[in-house]
């Protein structure tokens, strides 16, 4: 079995080279794939990516003008060439060290989607207040208007199985990639886990580039995605029958 991690890139070249020296050697307990793509960085991200000597399975690739997180996911999905794919950010807010854990569910067969949660844990862990309360808000809308409870909808750690992420059709070219894809999937009959994670919030001089314009838009997405949009449009017709319920019979 290979994991592949679907890694946006933009403007991060003040921690890169350190990132992908971390991820590249990183022994994961399946093989691994790296899928870079470079959403046209204005710095010198994509030279640091042609000079880096990737030890590991690498594509990596470049979008010809800015469009976005969620763009630049749905050209890596595309390439992806692992039974598991995964979303991974070109940072340090999350902990590598917990990708282990997130795909030991895929190798006993006990998910076919895994989310890592920054607040599904025990022990106490300090966030930025501000974005603390909008995720956990965004999070129990989604939870309210989809019928599938999470702890936490936005978290960059999502992994699935290729076979449902590919056949998934992903509009938003932003940061709406997090509730679109959670409104999508909880119209599966599939199995979703979390698994707590750790995470270690940057701000904006750091170059945290989520702002409170994502955060209305990510509303928005929720309800839209959830009560407005229509479902026929939600996926492929290459979606494995074992995961479509009986009122999406018409794929």
């Amino acid at each position: 079995m290979k994991v592949s991690l679907v890694i946006p890139i933009f403007n991060e070249a003040d921690h890169l080279e350190k990132f992908l020296r971390a991820i590249d050697v990183f022994t994961l307990p399946m093989e691994k794939e790296l899928v870079i793509i470079d959403d046209c960085s204005s710095d010198n991200s994509l030279e640091i990516l042609r000079q880096f000597p990737f030890t590991s399975q690498v594509q990596v690739l470049t979008q010809s003008k800015n469009k976005g997180k969620g763009a630049a996911l749905q050209l890596g999905i595309t390439v992806a060439t692992g039974e598991v794919i995964g979303i991974q950010d070109a940072d340090f807010e999350y902990d590598i060290e917990d990708i282990p854990k997130l795909l030991e569910l895929f190798l006993v067969d006990k998910a076919d989607v895994v989310f890592g949660s920054r607040f599904k844990k025990s022990c106490p862990q300090v966030h930025r207040t501000y974005h603390y309360l909008v995720n956990r808000f965004l999070t129990i809308l989604s939870n309210v208007v989809s019928g599938l409870y999470l702890t936490d909808m936005e978290t960059c750690y999502k992994f699935f199985r290729k076979d449902i992420i590919k056949n998934i059709v992903i509009e938003c070219d932003r940061f709406g990639f997090e509730p679109e894809v959670t409104a999508k999937l909880a119209c599966l009959r599939c199995r979703v886990m979390e698994i707590p994670i750790s995470y270690y919030p940057r701000n904006y001089l750091e170059g945290k580039k989520i702002t409170w314009k994502d955060g209305f838009a990510a509303l928005w997405h929720i309800i839209n995605f959830n009560l407005l949009k229509s479902k026929k449009t939600f996926f492929r017709h290459q979606m494995p029958d074992r995961f479509i319920p009986n009122i999406f019979q018409w794929l």
